[in-house]
């Protein structure tokens, strides 16, 4: 009796093994726009990185633009002491805000001159990596901004430069296109790949302010009608080189409207423009039934979407469903994780960072 009850007693625990060993933990990387003083209202501690926006570029060097933004990243480093697992990563560029880029980094003295200034600012804050959001490299990006075939290469020397700048002490990531076009022609992936420690995949605004046929913005899967979505990414990305465990893929907590011309399936694949983005936590509202729409579910994309038959309009983002499916996809391909942007645009409480800790954690 005693014996079997010791059996049962180490079967016990080898299920209960079994089972941890069946979770796959990943990154949650959430960047943030907005004010400092929203910081202590989110579940900051449901993050493993929490990522600044934006640093610029002066000159060569690394600038951050003024005392307030300052004081925003201090304030983020500081939710360190609480959150001591926490890393604190400042981002450079964002849409629009790389207008140098192509420039500096085409000379070795600006790559290393940039790198040597990331590392001091870092070093000044006490934050924990760089994360490179040069919207594009070697493709069109922000009407305006230069952009050459040979950004491909400089883009492998900058980040060559900032590891050896860095060593092993601090991160770097960058935020990379989820589209073709980005994944094809901007980066030389393999050399890159084993420099970094992470691929933030924009795996959103798939269809954006400049697409003239509507579709979903952030779908986890491809459709008849439109190839570019998250797994389409990550199978181009895998089959470049880029190992799946450092491939973060996007979620959007925003939702992008489209003015389109005809009520034939719900407004999805049609003739569009663009009309404005909704933040998450103002989502429910804007998609009410007293507002005039519609909710769908696209079970082939796994993407919500909704549509205003009198006033043509249709809205594309992601819910709790299709968060939680990014995050079961994320961790049965054995991805790195996700992200998101931004955090700013989720609610405090009962929003899609909880979506994401819950089905982590379950």
């Amino acid at each position: 009796m005693v014996r079997s009850a010791f059996m049962i007693f180490i079967l016990c625990i080898c299920i209960n093994i079994s089972f941890a060993q069946k979770r796959y933990n990943i990154n949650v990387a959430g960047y943030f726009a907005g004010r400092t003083t929203a910081l202590d209202s989110f579940p900051i501690g449901k993050l493993t990185h929490l990522i600044y926006c934006f640093c610029h570029l002066k000159g060569n060097n690394v600038s951050v633009a003024n005392a307030y933004d300052s004081l925003q990243i201090q304030k983020m480093v500081s939710l360190k002491e609480k959150y001591p697992k926490l890393k604190i990563i400042l981002s450079l560029g964002g849409w629009g805000g790389c207008r140098e880029c192509s420039h500096v980094f085409s000379t070795k003295q600006g790559r290393k001159d940039f790198a040597n200034s990331a590392k001091e600012t870092l070093q000044y804050f006490k934050a924990d990596g760089i994360d490179l959001d040069w919207e594009y490299p070697a493709i069109p990006g922000f009407p305006g901004h230069q952009y050459l075939a040979e950004d491909k290469h400089h883009f492998t020397l900058l980040v060559r430069e900032l590891r050896k700048s860095f060593r092993k002490k601090y991160e770097i990531s960058f935020a990379a296109g989820g589209f073709d076009q980005y994944i094809d022609s901007a980066i030389e992936w393999k050399r890159v790949a084993r420099k970094v420690d992470r691929v933030n995949i924009m795996s959103y605004d798939l269809v954006n302010g400049f697409s003239t046929i509507s579709g979903h913005h952030t779908p986890l899967f491809s459709t008849l009608r439109q190839k570019q979505s998250i797994d389409n990414a990550v199978n181009r990305l895998i089959t470049a080189g880029v190992p799946s465990k450092k491939i973060i893929i996007g979620a959007a907590f925003y939702a992008r409207f489209f003015f389109v011309k005809d009520t034939a399936n719900n407004g999805l694949y049609d003739s569009a423009n663009f009309y404005h983005g909704v933040s998450y936590s103002n989502l429910s509202d804007s998609i009410s039934a007293v507002n005039g729409f519609v909710q769908f579910w696209d079970s082939v994309a796994k993407a919500p979407y909704a549509f205003n038959y009198q006033r043509k309009i249709l809205a594309t983002y992601d819910d709790s469903s299709s968060i939680s499916l990014k995050v079961k996809y994320a961790m049965k391909r054995k991805l790195g994780g996700i992200m998101f942007w931004q955090l700013m645009e989720d609610k405090f409480t009962g929003g899609l960072l909880d979506v994401i800790d819950h089905v982590r954690k379950d």
